[in-house]
């Protein structure tokens, strides 16, 4: 069995055919042109084959993006992570790449669009806040915002269904809560907020809401679905998820079942305010609602601070996946240096050292396996088509993780194949003393992400350096691999709370040459008191990815006496958990991977 394939899911030669008969068909409609997200109604990073409208479109497979389609023109709009990726995916002949979100897309349209022109939307796509921000930008100008039925799905020929998959019960031992004292949390929150429901447009949300899971969506065990939880702890749920027996009883009573397409009818018969999240929940939903406020999806704050049994369970599912990785690295370093490895064989073996565990349920996403310049390209997938071989004297960038019961992991480590050079070496210290600067963080309570980023960019920017990703996003427990609202960005005006878990990911790409990113996941916890420190509350991270990082790329030279601690003190601690779960080749590797520096 394998989770990851390598064909080819798009083709820029596709891309212009299709673009013509989408602009034919808005011509027909009277329009002037269409916005194309890459979302569902759910807004989730994932979708089903059935929403992947922006990639049949352009070609661009990127999990973040969108397309403006005009008469004369189309625009897909990338951040700074797809910028490489874009122009290799789609035909700049006819699309052209937009960086975003530096060039926003309301004036942007506003400059190519005429008084009295009509922009089509489909409203189950695009957020209340994201038109809000079109119509401030049209208004001046006459343009006008027309929601309607999909015009990318009439001209979609054999668009797949949508996929229902069977729900399943998520054990209450890894939760550490059971769904009712979850219900009775959230309709706490509505009732003193004076709302009388919140309407739920995240499936991950209900997942974690109901302790239940799915397998709707690639990569994330969530099924499609919407609920209405009232503040009575009452929860509507809306799929057409197979729901057995046993999930129907362990839901109760105070769930109530109904079909995925009765959600908008029913919440057209909410009685009091009902709480929207205008950052996530489709725009059509605002005029369905008889008494609509904004307000945070209420599970955000209870869901992003871990229990103490999430947490333990977790960890026991990073510690597995270890040792997955351990074994993978091992055989990395016996094989690479023979020279017949490509980055499909990379991937397809460390997806192979995770199956070997026997608790591998998925992916967490596709492993992205870049050697040399395709390291670069931040968000790469690998096809048949690309695949590149393993060379000596360069870079291996090998971001990848693992869906098991009890936690979700995302780990990167970027190796040398053969001796690096001494730019690679002085590129991979930088991103490596980023990395330790928010490993050792300790930080007052009430500081958010935002605050904290700078730390890890601080040796690059000292060098003239950068990168153009966030460094930490917040991380699920068996759920999305990429969970808000908490992370480590420039953006990130969150408060960080203990139980939150987030990556810690600086890196670096010199387009066509190399890319490097270390990343680990840590945890948030109350910081140990310091002797003689005041009694200020502080916070720091708990490390929970223990896998060697490669030891030849670090120039010893430009480590601070704190920074060779911790990464000998990392180094110890990655061979006291570790070493007990590999095999004996694989325990001779660790204990050299892991010796002191």
């Amino acid at each position: 069995m394998s989770f990851q394939t390598f064909e080819a899911m798009t083709r820029p030669e596709d891309g212009p055919p299709r673009l013509a008969r989408l602009r034919e068909h808005l011509k027909a409609q009277g329009l002037d042109g269409f916005l194309v997200p890459r979302a569902d109604a759910h807004q989730g990073e994932y979708v089903a084959p059935s929403d992947e409208r922006l990639a049949w479109l352009t070609g661009f497979t990127g999990s973040a993006g969108f397309a403006a389609v005009l008469g004369e023109e189309a625009g897909v709009f990338v951040d700074g992570r797809y910028t490489t990726q874009v122009k290799a995916q789609v035909d700049t002949a006819h699309f052209t790449p937009v960086p975003w979100p530096k060039t926003k897309l309301g004036p942007w349209l506003a400059e190519r669009m005429e008084a009295g022109q009509t922009m089509g939307y489909d409203p189950w796509l695009h957020t209340g806040f994201q038109i809000s921000e079109i119509e401030k930008a049209f208004e001046e100008k006459g343009i006008k915002l027309k929601p309607m039925v999909n015009a990318v799905d009439a001209v979609w020929e054999g668009r797949p269904g949508r996929p229902t998959g069977d729900l399943s019960l998520y054990p209450e031992r890894f939760a550490g809560r059971s769904a009712d004292e979850k219900r009775a949390e959230i309709a706490k929150i509505l009732s003193d907020a004076g709302e009388a429901a919140a309407l739920l447009t995240l499936p991950e949300s209900i997942a974690w809401l109901l302790n239940i899971r799915g397998s709707d969506i690639p990569r994330t065990p969530v099924a499609h679905a919407f609920a209405v939880i009232s503040a009575d702890g009452a929860v509507d749920l809306f799929t057409d998820a197979p729901a057995s027996d046993a999930v129907r009883d362990h839901l109760g009573q105070g769930v109530r079942f109904h079909p995925y397409g009765a959600f908008h009818t029913h919440i057209g018969t909410l009685k009091g305010k009902a709480r929207i999240h205008t950052r996530t929940a489709p725009h059509i939903l605002w005029g369905a609602v008889a008494e609509p406020v904004v307000g945070d999806d209420p599970c955000f704050g209870p869901q992003s601070k871990k229990t103490s049994a999430e947490i333990a369970a977790t960890t026991e599912a990073h510690l597995r996946d270890g040792a997955a990785m351990a074994e993978f690295l091992a055989w990395l370093d016996a094989e690479a240096p023979k020279g017949a490895l490509t980055e499909i064989a990379v991937a397809q073996k460390l997806e192979a050292c995770r199956i070997a565990t026997g608790e591998l349920r998925d992916i967490s996403f596709d492993t992205i396996s870049g050697s040399g310049p395709n390291g670069a390209i931040v968000h790469y997938r690998v096809t048949r088509d690309t695949d590149r071989a393993v060379s000596p004297g360069e870079l291996l960038l090998v971001d990848s993780g693992g869906q098991y019961l009890d936690g979700t992991t995302d780990v990167t480590r970027t190796m040398a194949i053969g001796t690096p050079t001494d730019e690679h070496r002085e590129a991979f210290t930088q991103v490596l003393q980023g990395m330790i600067a928010v490993s050792l963080a300790r930080w007052p309570k009430g500081l958010t992400g935002r605050d904290l980023d700078p730390l890890a960019r601080a040796p690059l920017w000292r060098a003239g350096k950068d990168y153009d990703h966030g460094t930490g996003h917040g991380v699920g427990v068996y759920l999305s691999v990429h969970e808000g609202p908490h992370g480590i960005t420039r953006r990130s005006k969150v408060v960080l709370e203990p139980g939150m878990i987030v990556s810690n990911e600086p890196g670096y790409y010199r387009e066509g040459a190399f890319g490097i990113r270390i990343e680990n996941l840590v945890t948030v916890v109350e910081a140990p008191p310091l002797e003689g420190a005041d009694d200020r509350e502080m916070l720091a991270f708990d490390t929970l990815t223990y896998v060697p990082i490669d030891r030849r790329l670090i120039d010893m030279s430009r480590l601070a006496p704190a920074e060779l601690d911790w990464l000998n003190a990392y180094h110890a601690r990655v061979k006291a958990l570790i070493s007990p779960r590999v095999s004996d080749t694989t325990r001779v590797w660790l204990d050299a991977a892991t010796a002191p520096l």
